[in-house]
């Protein structure tokens, strides 16, 4: 079994920035590539980024390409959502979510571990 813990979220002004880190435990953190999806009030989960078991690649949504960058540090067995120039559209709850394949998967259908998510709130 796999848990994965969030942390990181909170309330930030347009235009500011977060760091979230996906503290995963359990097995090998190096087995797993990693996604974050987010989901907003009434609307349904998407894919925000993806990163590979090495962390060599990574994939973005349109919506957030240039602005997050994905991450991972397979010592700390932690991957992180850097968040740079927040939108309020940008404001959801976060979830990292781990899968027991390598590449870029952007389907949450195929991640097998979810974690409990981070809200994340900006202003306007």
């Amino acid at each position: 079994q796999v848990q994965l813990v969030e942390s990181g979220g909170g309330l930030v002004q347009a235009g500011g920035s977060l760091r979230l880190s996906c503290a995963v435990s359990g097995r090998t953190f190096s087995s797993y590539a990693m996604g974050w999806f987010r989901q907003a009030a009434g609307k349904e989960r998407e894919f925000v980024a993806a990163i590979t078991r090495s962390g060599g690649k990574s994939s973005y949504a349109d919506y957030v390409k240039g602005r997050f960058t994905i991450s991972r540090d397979i010592a700390k067995n932690t991957v992180y959502l850097q968040m740079n120039s927040l939108t309020p559209e940008d404001t959801a709850v976060y979830y990292c979510a781990a899968v027991g394949l390598d590449g870029l998967i952007v389907a949450n259908l195929e991640y097998d571990y979810w974690g409990q998510g981070t809200q994340v709130t900006v202003s306007s």
